[in-house]
């Protein structure tokens, strides 16, 4: 569906909107208060979404059916309700997000546009351990040092451009490679039913 579009510029974008004064601050002004109305959203969505977990019962129930669906059941939670649900808002999400990567970042639509950085975004999971708290530190984290390559190249580094492409990439296995020395940690907060199969028993 894609194809017609390949490498066609997008006319219509989404434009920065600075806060005044904060986005003059320095350093944390340019990456946090000058953003598009998305870049925002996504600030708010990340109140929302911790605040909808840990302080509804609709968030109760979601994350009492990741931890086990049986008892779920038992109790007369909808599991494959609630599973689909929650597979449909992170596939919007995604959806979303695809959208801004060609709308807002890059400008342009092309086959393999994300280079594979789906893969950092399901690692930030792993890193973060799926703590909100850590996923957006470890967010401009790795956004930091994706925005370092293109900064390196601006100001022209004698570096090789395909080993500051792989920087994002480097970082994303140097941090996994830590995290994995203790699998306990990462199973610390995960959900017990991650990637197991349910079928409701009458």
């Amino acid at each position: 569906m894609g194809k017609p579009y390949t490498s066609a510029a997008v006319r219509a974008t989404i434009d920065v909107m600075p806060i005044p004064a904060l986005s003059k601050i320095p350093v944390l002004g340019s990456a946090i208060f000058s953003l598009d109305p998305l870049g925002y959203i996504a600030f708010l969505m990340f109140i929302a979404i911790g605040w909808f977990l840990y302080k509804t019962r609709a968030g109760l129930v979601l994350r009492s059916v990741g931890e086990s669906p049986a008892v779920a059941h038992s109790v007369g939670f909808p599991v494959v309700g609630v599973r689909y649900g929650a597979t449909l808002f992170g596939g919007a999400m995604a959806g979303v997000a695809g959208g801004y990567y060609s709308i807002v970042y890059l400008h342009v639509w092309q086959e393999q546009l994300t280079s594979g950085r789906s893969w950092i975004a399901l690692a930030l999971v792993v890193f973060a351990t799926w703590r909100p708290g850590r996923l957006i530190i470890g967010a401009l984290l790795f956004g930091a040092v994706m925005a370092l390559q293109f900064y390196a190249q601006a100001i022209g580094v004698p570096v090789p451009t395909q080993f500051v492409a792989m920087l994002p990439y480097i970082a994303t296995i140097v941090v996994l490679v830590l995290i994995s020395r203790n699998p306990n940690t990462i199973k610390l907060n995960a959900p017990a039913s991650l990637g197991k199969p349910f079928f409701a028993s009458s």
